[in-house]
């Protein structure tokens, strides 16, 4: 055995000892930094959807539910309540709700998956300033045309029990309606769509 033959032997093993112990030293570093890339434990919770018992929501009562750091309303609308969004076809900018402030399978100008039940967005599409609830048919503070409906006292738009805004206002677009789903009959759970969606 000559000399040249042990030291190409040495060379070759020293070689790929080096490389397998860098390439485990490059994927320990990188393991952790693409972890880094995924959401805190923090941030998932505030995105996750939030499910509420609705079966104690009084009629004409408003539950406020916090997801996502946003207010969200729940207002269980009486059968008067919701002949008085009817009424208001002609008072409201989008009617229809045409702009995109829904998920495509909330249609209807009640807005909402059961025609009882409003699940809004408590923001006012102006400045995100938080609208007041005044479900009180023409109070002097509102006058003799108001049938119920969202206030917002920062700039003065007005909404109606289905979140859609009134022509004139400051606020340029109904309430946000969040993604929901009904889970049984007294289960709703907002930021998941329905199964059929």
């Amino acid at each position: 055995m000559n000399n040249g033959d042990v030291s190409q032997g040495r060379r070759r093993f020293l070689i790929g000892a080096t490389a397998a112990v860098g390439g485990v030293g490059v994927v320990g570093a990188a393991v952790p930094f693409v972890a880094s890339w995924n959401p805190s434990a923090k941030a998932e919770a505030a995105g996750a959807p939030v499910t509420v018992n609705i079966s104690k929501i009084e009629p004409g009562q408003q539950v406020t539910i916090s997801w996502r750091g946003m207010p969200v309303w729940l207002i269980r609308r009486t059968e008067e309540m919701q002949s008085s969004v009817e009424k208001l076809n002609d008072k409201v900018s989008d009617p229809q709700s045409e702009a995109p402030q829904q998920p495509a399978y909330i249609d209807g100008i009640l807005r909402s998956l059961k025609p009882e039940m409003a699940v809004l967005v408590g923001l006012c599409t102006h400045l995100g300033c938080v609208p007041t609830y005044r479900p009180e048919v023409a109070p002097a503070d509102l006058g003799e045309e108001w049938l119920g409906g969202l206030f917002c006292p920062c700039h003065g738009s007005r909404y109606d029990l289905a979140g859609r805004v009134y022509k004139s206002q400051p606020a340029p677009l109904n309430l946000q309606v969040p993604p929901y789903r009904y889970d049984d009959d007294v289960t709703l759970t907002i930021g998941l769509d329905p199964e059929a969606a």
